[in-house]
């Protein structure tokens, strides 16, 4: 019988994490200290206020084990985009507009070369954020990093920083049954799910392929198609938010479909409907390969972990949809209608023609 493979099994377990998060409440001691009055609270995080008529949202993010598929790639000059998006991404989720990113990279040794190369993807990823990066910091850990046992190991924490007027702020509240779920376009996998992905797609850690080998339905090597940068999508979202009303925004990422979930603690009574997905090869063929490797990953675990094609989503009204579909076909990233919210609550997926209930 084919064993079942799951991203806890992989490292990641979603339980335990979500129970660890708990410990974040601690945190709330600090809020006192905000000057200008107290912090928000959105679905998926807080702002705090900056003067009278704008808040500020301060996030900061990493990328996670994609580090060693750079590494297994030794490419390095695109994975600083990851951090970035990750980072700039969750800011824009309060609609905040980022204004400048400040990087952290720990390597093994800070050879100069290698240094450039990280930061190229950096300045990249700022550029398409339109942010300043004023600061940052490089850290020598050998002790620490070791990644694949070379001498490039490396991690990188992106922080970025954005601003949002009061009336402006995406507060996730107010949202009603028959409100209009908008996809924006992934570039593939992103940095989400990349512990599952490699276990199964790669023979480094006990997986099918090569690097360089290129699977039925790719055309380009496994690694890097792995690789392919995080898409960034601030100008998408702060385009459509300057002309109409975005009731939420969610970055799908980690536990992917499941973040909307945290919707309904702001607006109580919703449950979310998708009906539309086109994931790109990458996707299939990890269920493929797993398949091959006499494992079952299934469907409902793709849409826990993965982004499916989809990298971000907005929610609006339903007479604001063809509006909003009509601004982001004049940006460069796809986007379609993929769902609706519904008066049931939970998250129901229609997918190869059968319906998926995430719990």
């Amino acid at each position: 019988m084919p064993r079942k493979i799951t991203y806890a099994a992989a490292g990641v377990d979603r339980e335990l994490r979500t129970e660890s998060k708990k410990a974040l409440q601690i945190l709330e001691k600090t809020y006192k200290f905000s000057r200008y009055g107290g912090v928000v609270k959105l679905p998926y995080g807080q702002i705090f206020p900056l003067g009278e008529n704008r808040h500020l949202d301060f996030v900061i993010e990493e990328i996670g084990t994609k580090v060693l598929i750079a590494q297994l790639a030794e490419k390095y000059d695109t994975i600083g985009i990851d951090g970035v998006a990750m980072a700039v991404n969750d800011v824009i989720r309060s609609g905040a507009k980022p204004f400048a990113i400040a990087d952290n990279i720990h390597v093994q040794f800070s050879e100069a070369v290698f240094i450039e190369e990280l930061l190229k993807g950096i300045v990249k990823g700022a550029m398409e954020s339109e942010c300043v990066v004023p600061s940052g910091e490089i850290g020598d850990v050998a002790e620490i990093l070791k990644g694949l046992g070379e001498d490039k190991g490396f991690d990188i924490v992106v922080a970025a920083i954005g601003e949002v007027a009061n009336e402006k702020i995406i507060s996730g509240r107010n949202i009603k049954p028959g409100d209009a779920i908008i996809g924006l376009r992934s570039s593939g996998i992103h940095s989400n799910g990349i512990s599952l992905a490699r276990k199964i797609l790669l023979k480094q850690w006990g997986g099918k392929y090569e690097p360089h080998d290129v699977p039925d339905g790719l055309d380009r090597t496994i690694v890097y198609e792995v690789l392919e940068p995080t898409e960034i999508y601030v100008k998408q979202l702060l385009k459509v938010a300057e002309e109409l009303k975005v009731k939420a925004a969610v970055h799908i990422t980690g536990d992917a479909y499941l973040k909307f979930n945290r919707l309904t603690k702001f607006s109580n009574g919703i449950g979310f409907k998708f009906n539309n997905f086109k994931p790109q090869p990458i996707f299939e063929l990890i269920q493929k390969t797993a398949s091959q490797l006499n494992g079952v990953i299934t469907d409902e675990e793709m849409f826990k972990t993965f982004n499916m094609g989809w990298g971000f989503a907005i929610i609006v009204d339903k007479a604001d949809n063809k509006r909003a579909l009509d601004i982001l076909a004049k940006t460069r990233v796809g986007a379609e209608q993929i769902g609706q919210t519904t008066d049931l609550e939970g998250i129901s997926i229609t997918y190869k023609d059968r319906k998926i209930l995430l719990k």
